[in-house]
């Protein structure tokens, strides 16, 4: 009898360990100044990533360093969705302490002033449906991650989600 126990106790844990491995990759916390902010996954109107007349630039991602003291630099910074589109920034930009930066689709020329980088691509990255949004440092360590999808996550249907006030 104290052997079934034994086991029934081994297999109930080894099932409480499955379900804490299984947890979603949101609810990691990662020691970084730098969060997503929040993100524009669904461009206003009609998605077109045509260069010429396409709203790709519309579509963004925010990030922004939470830390109250440090300025981070986000040269080799990388954000990567579900499916491996990945953008790394190429250049020195410093966001200073509460500062934040919109990284955008489509092409431009990026700003400090302006707080806005852009990815030099016309393609959307972000998928309207849901997708996963992963901030990594330069190291590989992760920064921030959060998933989403359109019917549990934008409830005003305008396309814009918050994930860091």
């Amino acid at each position: 009898m104290r052997i079934r126990n034994a086991l029934a106790v081994t297999a109930a844990a080894a099932g409480t360990l499955a379900a804490i491995a299984a947890a979603p990759a949101q609810a990691a916390e990662f020691s970084s100044a730098l969060k997503i902010k929040g993100v524009q996954y669904d461009a206003p109107g009609s998605d077109s990533n045509s260069c010429s007349t396409g709203n790709s630039k519309s579509e963004y991602l925010t990030v922004k360093n939470y830390s109250s003291s440090a300025t981070v630099n986000l040269k080799g910074y990388r954000v990567k969705d579900a499916t491996g589109n990945t953008f790394i920034f190429p250049a020195n930009h410093y966001l200073q302490p509460g500062d934040y930066i919109k990284l955008r689709g489509g092409h431009g020329t990026d700003s400090d002033t302006n707080n806005v980088v852009y990815r030099q691509n016309c393609n959307f990255i972000w998928n309207n449906d849901k997708d996963t949004i992963k901030l990594s440092k330069p190291s590989g360590a992760g920064a921030d991650v959060h998933s989403y999808s359109k019917s549990a996550d934008d409830r005003d249907n305008n396309g814009y989600i918050t994930y860091h006030g």
